[in-house]
Order: structure tokens, then sequence, then C-alpha cells
């Protein structure tokens, strides 16, 4: 072993409700290190990008407490990385806590609402206001960027955009569900946006909105059922019942998943 401070783990409730909403690709990443001894080895064999390697581990290392990866000098091979023992205690509590995820999903196997089974399927806490199950309907990647077409229902879609290292960590694929999450705060709710693209204007019935004075806070349904919760400003002119718009800048939303 090296002469590595003494290894800590945070704690082991907290970082459980972490590591269940993180996607299983950083902990893959931290296991193909432990088999083949190299960041750049684990990389290859798990597509992705070195860059996206390292993002994976400071993010898990981040939630651990301490660094997960050391390196390793001289050997037969000049050298490598290999697993702190905070490393290997987070690849021990993952393997546990999946095993008894395993079990408890179990007992709800035989409920046949998706709807219900979506539910018990995610452990995500955020403070973003609106949680909308999307499909991923088309993904185009750029130098730095990917930008993902997300299908909401028949009359409305979001387009978000993210890094290529977030999507190739995430696995982002066509016809995957997620989720897209976004604050009511990012929403701009009128009558009718005047926007030149059209994109991300999602369109609804207005169920509660505040008082026209004022401004505040809008709840619009959407044609699928789903509601959307963001902002007006004073003067609105919005009544319940009334159809009205949403603008969501791409930069606002962000991707989760269905662990």
């Amino acid at each position: 072993m090296s002469d590595e401070t003494t290894a800590h783990i945070a704690d082991p409730i907290e970082l459980s409700r972490h590591l269940s909403s993180l996607a299983d690709k950083r902990l893959d990443i931290l296991r193909r290190i432990k088999e083949t001894g190299s960041i750049s080895e684990a990389a290859r064999t798990a597509k992705v990008s070195y860059k996206a390697a390292w993002q994976a581990l400071e993010t898990l290392g981040n939630l651990a407490g301490s660094p997960l990866v050391e390196k390793v000098v001289g050997g037969v091979k000049g050298g490598g990385s290999r697993l702190t023992e905070t490393g290997e205690q987070l690849l021990e509590l993952s393997a546990r806590l999946a095993k008894a995820r395993e079990a408890v999903l179990a007992d709800f196997a035989r409920q046949k609402d998706p709807n219900f089974m979506r539910v018990t399927a995610s452990t995500l806490q955020t403070s973003m206001r609106n949680h909308i199950p999307c499909r991923i309907e088309h993904i185009s990647r750029g130098p730095a960027m990917a930008r993902v077409l997300l299908r909401i229902d028949e009359r409305n879609t979001l387009k978000a955009s993210l890094t290529l290292e977030s999507a190739q960590l995430m696995e982002l694929r066509e016809g995957l569900e997620v989720l897209a999450l976004f604050k009511a705060t990012a929403i701009d709710v009128e009558r009718s946006i005047h926007h030149e693209s059209r994109e991300n204007i999602l369109s609804g019935t207005v169920v509660r909105c505040a008082r026209k004075d004022r401004g505040g806070e809008v709840t619009l349904r959407l044609s699928g059922g789903l509601t959307v919760v963001g902002f007006c400003r004073p003067r609105h002119g919005l009544h319940p019942g009334e159809t009205a718009e949403a603008f969501i800048s791409q930069q606002a939303i962000a991707i989760g998943l269905f662990t």
C-alpha cells in the first residue's frame, strides 16, 4: 500500500442515497480500473473518453470524501493505477446496495402499473420542481456538446444540451425513457410565446395561476396529462381553463435516469 492518509468514507446512509441516483456507468469504470490497473484502459473498454472516465472518478470521489484511485510506480508494466481503500469500500457498498435494491424491487414485481414501477424505481431527490417523463427521440453530437430531443407526448417535445462526457457516462440512446428536470423559475409562461425558433415551447391548459396584478406561479396541464409549473409576469392576463405556452431554455434542462 502507499503512504495514503487513512482512508475514510462518507456517511454510509447518505452515500447510499447518492449511489442509488448515479448511473451505473461511473461504478463500471471504477470496476474496470480495478481489473485492468489503468484508467485509460478502463475508459477504452467502457467505451468512454479518458476525460469522461476522470469525470466519473471525480464525481464519485467527491461523494465518498477521498480519492478512489492512486498511482502505482514501477512494476513490470511500468506503473499504472489501483483503487485506494476507499475505492474498494465503494465497490463493495455498491454491490451490496444493488443486491438489496433488486430484492426490494422484486417484491413489487406483481405491480402491473408502469407508472407505479417508475416511481419505485426512481430514488432521485432534487430541488427541481418539474420532473417530466420523456423518451429520447434523437441525439445530435457535436465536438463538445450533445443535443437531445425529448418526446413528452404527441404534441410536446423538448431539447436539452449536455456535455459529451455526460451523455457517454449516462449511456444515453434513442428510445431510452428518461426524466427531464428543470426548475419552475426557469420557465416563462405567457398566453403566447414569441420566439423565432419555436423550440422548447410547451402548450397546455392553465390549471392554476397567481393573481394578475402580482404574477407568480402558473401550472399548465399538457395534452398528455402531465403538469408543468412555471412563472408568469404581473398583469399576465391568464385564466384557468385557457390555453397558454411555456418556454424553457435548453441549458436549463437536466436529464435524469430511472435507476
